[in-house]
């Protein structure tokens, strides 16, 4: 085995036991542990101190709204969110969880500043993955992102924040809504995944990722911000 696969095999390991034993830093069965205490000592083993999550394979959920984060959690503690990233990780975390728990969690990951990522990809795919944003795709009847989740990828109701998410993280959410019903509160986005290709998923991903570092000047042009 080549000494670069085996760092990476390793670092991987290292990386899923961290995430799917964090028990071994609260017991996560104690109702009277704090919000605050289970994001900074549980969470923050997969999502990061303040939400900016430590992989791609997981969401960032600095800045996520409230009504859509409680939504998830409740969806991880009844099993009707089976999606991968569900049964593998938070059916079992989330079992334990109090109501007063699940919504201390919400309101203090919306409480943290919204994740910044780096700029990937050329200009012309920004330039396609905002155009999908901004306008969706039109010949094939698929409406705007902004028509749902605000015209910064923000969030707003039951939409959830999605500016300044893992872009790999977004293509595998868009896949699951593409071909399966492991998301069954995601029945609206099943309709508009479905017309989306591959190439889409990834511009409309990659453009996400990158659009709390940008700024728009036209419909065309992109500036590089300075975060």
């Amino acid at each position: 085995m080549k000494s670069s696969t085996l760092v990476f095999f390793v670092a991987a390991t290292v990386l899923s036991a961290g995430c799917a034993n964090p028990e071994r830093s609260r017991n996560l069965a104690d109702p009277n542990v704090s919000a605050t205490t289970l994001a900074q000592q549980v969470c923050s083993n997969c999502h990061g101190i303040t939400g900016s999550a430590v992989s791609p394979n997981f969401p960032n959920l600095a800045g996520q709204i409230e009504p859509y984060f409680v939504a998830q959690l409740t969806g991880f503690k009844s099993h009707s969110r089976q999606d991968p990233a569900g049964f593998e990780y938070m059916w079992g975390l989330s079992r334990h969880l109090t109501d007063d728990q699940v919504k201390g969690l919400a309101a203090y990951y919306a409480a943290q500043p919204p994740t910044v990522q780096a700029i990937e990809g050329d200009h012309a795919r920004l330039d396609a993955g905002k155009s999908i944003f901004e306008a969706g795709v039109a010949d094939k009847g698929v409406p705007a992102c902004v028509s749902c989740h605000g015209d910064k990828g923000q969030g707003q109701a039951t939409f959830p924040r999605i500016a300044g998410q893992h872009a790999d993280y977004l293509v595998k959410q868009l896949m699951v809504f593409q071909r399966t019903d492991e998301r069954p509160d995601g029945s609206v986005m099943k309709t508009v995944a479905h017309e989306l290709t591959r190439q889409n998923i990834d511009d409309v991903a990659g453009y996400l990722q990158a659009l709390p570092s940008l700024s728009v000047d036209g419909l065309g042009g992109l500036e590089f911000g300075a975060g």
